[in-house]
């Protein structure tokens, strides 16, 4: 289709390639929006549940852990519930990331711009 034009059949290729990469990363981030994780701490008494794109949506705490002498240490295990959803939220998306590069025959662990 483009014989003889030398580089620009090439250069065809390539904006086509990256018209498809924007397409899948604007889909991946719709995506992101619908993919939960939970991370949890103190062996699940304290639960945070975040979007695939780290945005904190639901908090569980169980009740046994309220006791006014132990306050700071309920802070601590929400602070690290949050922390862990948002680590679990960070490696889903790297994870889908991975899938997209993969796909369009990239390095798995390319850092593609979010």
């Amino acid at each position: 289709m483009m014989k003889g034009l030398g580089n620009l059949g090439d250069m065809g290729k390539m904006m086509k390639a990256a018209q498809e990469m924007q397409t899948k990363m604007a889909q991946l981030q719709e995506d992101l929006k619908a993919i939960t994780v939970t991370g949890e701490s103190g062996a699940g008494l304290v639960k945070a549940t975040a979007t695939g794109k780290g945005e904190l949506t639901q908090l569980d705490i169980d009740p046994s852990i309220f006791n006014a002498d132990d306050k700071e240490v309920v802070e601590d295990l929400i602070l690290a519930a949050i922390k862990d959803a948002q680590t679990r939220a960070q490696d889903r998306a790297k994870e889908e990331m991975g899938k997209i590069a993969e796909s369009m025959g990239l390095p798995r662990d390319m850092n593609l711009p979010m």
